[in-house]
């Protein structure tokens, strides 16, 4: 018998899986995994959705820690969180 999730990491494993929650973010995930780093724009063009909407749905995968978005210069450009995801893997794999 595996050792009961704590609370922390169950809250934690609820808002990871939240923000994975819907199949666009799933595909914004798939995108940035062969990319080094992408732009918005990068990303709409992969998607029929518009940019406001792919805006709001890596707004909702950054705030879980699962992507990070680097600012340069006019531009945001958005890369997987190693981190970020190793954790959410590590909670996953225990639960």
């Amino acid at each position: 018998m595996s050792a009961p999730i704590q609370n922390i990491d169950a809250e934690l494993l609820a808002h990871y899986c939240k923000a994975m929650g819907h199949p666009v973010r799933i595909q914004i995930i798939n995108i940035l995994k062969d990319s080094e780093q992408c732009d918005c724009g990068d990303i709409v063009d992969q998607l029929p959705l518009a940019q406001s909407t792919v805006s709001q749905h890596l707004k909702v995968l950054k705030d879980a820690g699962l992507i990070r978005g680097n600012v340069v210069g006019t531009r945001t450009l958005y890369s997987l969180n190693p981190k970020g995801l190793t954790h959410f893997k590590k909670i996953v794999d225990h639960f």
